[in-house]
């Protein structure tokens, strides 16, 4: 069919949308990403010269390139159509160095959401590409390429082949092993609480030991207990105080990126390229049956907390309609966004708060069903008013001895009537309402329970919290996220043990090589002013040549101290403890790219090799010979096998328990649930009580 318009897009589904919206004189094709890249087997930067990047075809990409320019040749006009931030920038920028386009030419076409109405108005107000915005996305490809293989290479040879250091990998990495040094040298320290049960006529309530005589007291030890509970006598406590007063509590604002990745993983259990990719397929557009495709949330890299006007007034009107006028905020509060944050773009949000998705849950699959509802539910949650709640703080006093009861009460709900934000540690603020107290009231004490507690380390990192500590100190952005937290897993630089990050031995000796020798790679602030700096060439004060410069000239000087001091480094075997089945000679654990192994200590003459597998101690439940193992998938999910595979082919994600199903026989599986694990049969409905 003859076409007088040619839009490139990065993908095809978004292809598919789009060309849905623009008619018959459109054709709409798709790049697959990035089209020209710099080469992979070599650094393709020349340093002498300004730092001129080497860029090529990216291999395989050829059939691409020439049907793009096939299909360029019969178009009275081209349009650039790739995403609406750096790397869609930089795709439109080689796109028109390959197809041989004017850069002075208005073909740059921008929207933030995949819908009829964005998209059309898009193509009413084509620009011209934004050169800042390339070059920032080339200072960061560029400040990246010389990182990882100027450092890179001096790893393989003084540590072992297949390693790699980065600008935000390694920053992670530090963070993730300066907590655990925390929790190895953490000293845990006594001290202990003392709790109440009280009555005022029949209704009961609780209060904790404040303090002594007026003072706040902290119990350090059981002396310090004896001290309180010697000086107690009989139940009566005087109320000698009550404090009445009104908190209110604000919604949170839309997602951004991190914002989103982090309460996914909280909310969700989603791990952060999972929410990556379920975002991305309702940012390019699902099918709702005779509405056709559409694009159900804006662009889902941001950091920009601003909605569209026009979208406040819509959600503003969807609040009054379906919970009452005094639901609705109007406008909300005003969200001031982070230092640095980037406003071309808006927050993450529905593209319509009326596409409620009990509304379009037909469509969506169970994935993206629940991170839509959670978007959806965190946009219309920060245009409601604050939630009110009545406090009650009340002063317990026997002799000197003072108690505090706290309670609360939601007043007016708010917000919290559709979404509260999930926390990464501690409960979410439940209610606690307390009888009636007036000063001069005398109430009772039902038991009075001493309990000793240790302080605890701090929390290794989960991909929230690391996620989040990396964006509070302004390393990386939101599209970096993502791959760098991969990255440090593929490399075995740390592992996750209950979605919890814990460093490998190998993580550790590179952390300790590059901190030794490139200081300024893993000095946050650094990093986080390397990344203003690179946020100003995006908003044309800074050239990027110069801010390159400023920081190779000393990194160079690093690198020449690191080739020249650096000790090799020998990761010493550790013998198995039992013999090569093959050679006769002893085994031993080496660690590999992906972890340890068993191998033979004859190699290379032997090179036999043995996966390091955990026994659960039950009998596999098909062929009854094997034992069952825990192993790993290729992307680090925990599964049950057969240590007779290939031989016996039993496998399940969930862990058999060596025990049959009362019902049918079938073998019973220990499934993990929230809070806690649940026996069930998968091949029935026979359940367990679950455990916490």
């Amino acid at each position: 069919m003859a076409y007088k318009y040619l839009v490139i897009v990065e993908s095809p589904a978004k292809a598919k949308t789009i060309e849905k919206y623009l008619g018959r004189n459109y054709k709409v094709v798709a790049s697959v990403g990035h089209i020209r890249d710099l080469p992979k087997s070599k650094m393709g930067i020349d340093v002498e010269n300004n730092y001129e990047p080497h860029y090529i075809s990216i291999r395989g990409k050829g059939d691409v390139i020439k049907s793009l320019r096939s299909a360029a040749k019969k178009a009275q006009k081209v349009y650039l159509a790739s995403d609406p931030d750096r790397e869609g920038e930089a795709i439109a920028w080689h796109l028109a160095f390959l197809l041989g386009l004017d850069l002075k030419d208005k073909n740059r076409v921008v929207f933030n959401e995949i819908t009829k109405e964005a998209v059309k108005a898009a193509f009413k107000n084509p620009r011209t590409i934004d050169l800042d915005l390339v070059d920032a996305q080339q200072a960061r490809r560029i400040l990246d390429r010389l990182v990882g293989y100027s450092i890179s290479p001096i790893l393989w040879k003084k540590v072992k082949k297949g390693l790699s250091a980065g600008r935000v990998q390694s920053v992670a990495l530090k963070l993730i092993i300066d907590r655990e040094k925390e929790i190895r040298n953490f000293k845990p320290e006594e001290y202990w609480s003392i709790d109440g049960n009280f009555k005022k006529a029949r209704k009961k309530f609780k209060a904790n030991f404040w303090g002594l005589d007026g003072k706040k007291s902290k119990l350090k030890n059981a002396d310090d207990v004896k001290e309180v509970t010697e000086r107690l006598s009989g139940k009566d406590f005087n109320i000698t105080k009550v404090e009445k007063k009104e908190r209110r509590r604000n919604p949170a604002a839309p997602f951004t990126t991190s914002s989103l990745q982090q309460e996914a993983a909280r909310k969700l259990n989603f791990r952060t390229r999972k929410t990556m990719m379920i975002a991305q397929q309702l940012y390019e557009g699902i099918s709702l049956g005779k509405q056709g495709t559409v694009g159900l949330i804006t662009y889902m890299r941001t950091d920009s907390k601003r909605i569209a006007d026009s979208a406040k007034a819509e959600v503003t009107e969807f609040i009054e309609s379906e919970y009452g006028k005094e639901y609705a905020a109007h406008g909300g509060k005003k969200l001031k966004n982070a230092q640095g944050a980037q406003d071309a773009h808006e927050a993450i949000r529905p593209t319509s708060a009326l596409r409620t998705p009990n509304e379009i849950e037909q469509y969506l699959n169970k994935d993206q069903m629940k991170l839509y509802s959670l978007i959806w539910s965190r946009l219309v949650a920060s245009q409601m008013t604050p939630a009110v709640m009545d406090t009650v703080k009340a002063t317990l006093d026997q002799k000197g001895i003072i108690f505090i009861a706290n309670g609360s009460k939601i007043k007016f709900p708010g917000f919290m009537k559709v979404y509260i934000e999930g926390r990464d540690e501690g409960p979410e603020d439940k209610e606690n309402i307390l009888p009636e107290l007036v000063v001069g009231d005398v109430v009772q004490s039902l038991d009075i329970e001493p309990k000793q507690h240790f302080t605890q380390p701090p929390a290794r990192f989960s991909e929230a919290t690391l996620i989040k500590t990396l964006e509070e100190n302004g390393v990386g952005r939101p599209s970096t996220y993502a791959p760098t937290l991969e990255t440090i897993q593929k490399r075995y630089y740390v592992k996750l043990a209950q979605r919890r990050f814990e460093p490998t031995e190998l993580g550790e000796i590179v952390n300790s090589l590059i901190e030794e020798f490139f200081p300024q790679i893993v000095d946050m602030h650094f990093t986080a002013e390397m990344e203003g700096n690179l946020d100003e060439v995006e908003e044309g004060k800074k050239e990027w040549v110069k801010v390159i410069d400023q920081f190779y000239r000393p990194f160079a000087k690093e690198l020449e101290t690191a080739e020249e001091k650096m000790e090799k480094i020998q990761i010493k075997d550790e013998p198995a403890g039992f013999d090569c089945d093959v050679c006769g000679h002893p085994m031993v654990i080496k660690m590999g790219r992906y972890g340890k192994f068993y191998a033979c200590s004859n190699f290379p003459e032997c090179r036999n090799t043995k996966p390091i597998v955990k026994e659960i101690g039950v009998v596999c439940p098909v062929c009854h010979k094997g034992q069952v193992i825990e192993r790993k998938s290729k992307k680090n999910r925990i599964f049950y096998g057969c240590d007779r595979y290939p031989d016996c082919d039993f496998i399940s994600w969930d862990k058999p328990i060596g025990r049959d199903c009362p019902k049918c026989n079938h073998y019973l599986v220990e499934k993990k649930i929230k809070g806690g694990k649940q026996v069930i049969c998968p091949n029935g409905d026979y359940k367990e009580q679950a455990q916490k």
